[in-house]
């Protein structure tokens, strides 16, 4: 009977070693296939999906600094993320605005917690905006005859946008401080899309 009750014991142990081993391989398992999905997801992610969780974080993330492929640093705090760009606040001046095409960033720097902030997905916002693109921002602006800055690889041009084509805008190039008028305007210049840095507002 002794006999019996220590093999029943051992079989008991031998059970139970097995359960924890399997358990264990199983938790491994989970943990390997949830670090797999992350691998996934953070390899799926784009520029827009990183800048979008900053500007939907903690305000102390949201300030962006940008450097563009000029060469020319930008601070912006952003208000709004489009399809193909960003704009904000430059500077933290709140009348002192900028939109930014996504091709004309060349890099952002972010301190720890933004790069934190920035792999982690927020909370769904607004999708209007997602879906429009730089060209329809513009046309916008075209329509309240809004003053602009257009910065391209050759420099800064300030004037008013006359019209805005598939890949293009007609800039009439005049001073800011001056309505756009026929007399007032030096030239118009068409400026391609792809060439666009800034424009500020």
């Amino acid at each position: 009977m002794a006999l019996a009750t220590v093999a029943g014991m051992r079989w008991d142990h031998l059970f139970d070693d097995l359960a924890g081993q399997l358990e264990h391989e199983l938790e491994a398992e989970q943990v390997d296939l949830q670090h797999e999905e992350e691998r996934l997801r953070l390899g799926r992610l784009d520029l827009r999906d990183r800048i979008t969780a900053l500007h939907r974080g903690p305000a102390a993330t949201r300030r962006l600094h940008l450097r563009l492929r000029s060469g020319e640093r930008v601070a912006l705090s952003p208000m709004t993320v489009g399809r193909d760009w960003v704009a904000g606040d430059l500077d933290d001046r709140p009348h002192h605005q900028a939109i930014v095409p996504f091709h004309a960033i060349d890099s952002v720097q972010l301190d720890r917690e933004q790069v934190a902030v920035s792999l982690h997905p927020g909370p769904e916002g607004p999708q209007l905006a997602a879906r429009l693109g730089l060209g329809f921002l513009l046309r916008d602006l075209c329509r309240r005859r809004a003053p602009v800055t257009v910065v391209t690889d050759a420099g800064p041009a300030t004037g008013t946008i006359d019209r805005v084509g598939r890949d293009h805008v007609d800039l009439a190039v005049h001073e800011l401080d001056v309505p756009r008028r026929n007399g007032a305007v030096d030239h118009v210049r068409l400026i391609r899309l792809a060439q666009v840095l800034v424009v500020r507002l």
